[in-house]
């Protein structure tokens, strides 16, 4: 997997929680985003009542798996501007992953072919803070594009199961990531 390089340039954002949701009070989830070439670079800090959140440990195996998005996992949404096709990538914090590519608005949904390898996935744990940095070697066409727009997003399981939806924006009444409402970075 090729290094991202450090000095180049990423776009910070701050994820909220669906209005409603059994998020616990106090958690923040804030990051950056970066393109360095073929390499797109996701940071996830996530601060407050961490105890409460149901978070994997890290497998020692970890694979290219559907369902990821059914409990706490890092999420990204990447679309060429003006496209209606996008990719959807999931990320657990035990290193499990996918990327799937879409048609369009949830149709055709498939595991990306040209993903040859997982995802890098660095975790670190300190004074209250988690922070996860996923590294994903991006696939020729979103590698080839001049512009990428993206929604990051984050599913987080509490320790009783309930789960909340945290996006840059909720475009729709309810939860929904892959409305294209919601990709409001642009790299």
């Amino acid at each position: 997997m090729p290094t991202p390089d450090p000095a180049a340039a990423t776009v910070p954002y701050e994820l909220s929680p669906f209005p409603g949701e059994p998020a616990p009070e106090g958690l923040g989830i804030r990051g950056s985003a970066g393109r360095d070439g073929e390499c797109l670079t996701l940071r996830y800090t996530l601060s407050g009542p961490l105890q409460q959140l149901r978070i994997p440990e890290r497998d020692a195996t970890p694979g290219r798996l559907d369902g990821l998005w059914q409990t706490t996992c890092l999420e990204c949404f990447l679309a060429l501007p003006e496209d209606p096709g996008y990719w959807e990538l999931n990320v657990s914090p035990t290193g499990d992953w996918n990327l799937y590519q879409l048609d369009a608005y949830r149709e055709g949904l498939r595991p990306e072919p040209a993903c040859p390898e997982a995802p890098r996935l660095q975790r670190r744990d300190h004074s209250g803070v988690l922070e996860f940095e996923v590294c994903l070697v991006l696939p020729p066409p979103l590698a080839m594009a001049p512009a990428l727009e993206l929604a990051v997003t984050a599913v987080v399981a509490n320790r009783d199961a309930a789960i909340s939806y945290w996006a840059l924006r909720h475009p729709c009444p309810q939860a929904d990531f892959h409305h294209r409402g919601g990709f409001a970075l642009r790299l």
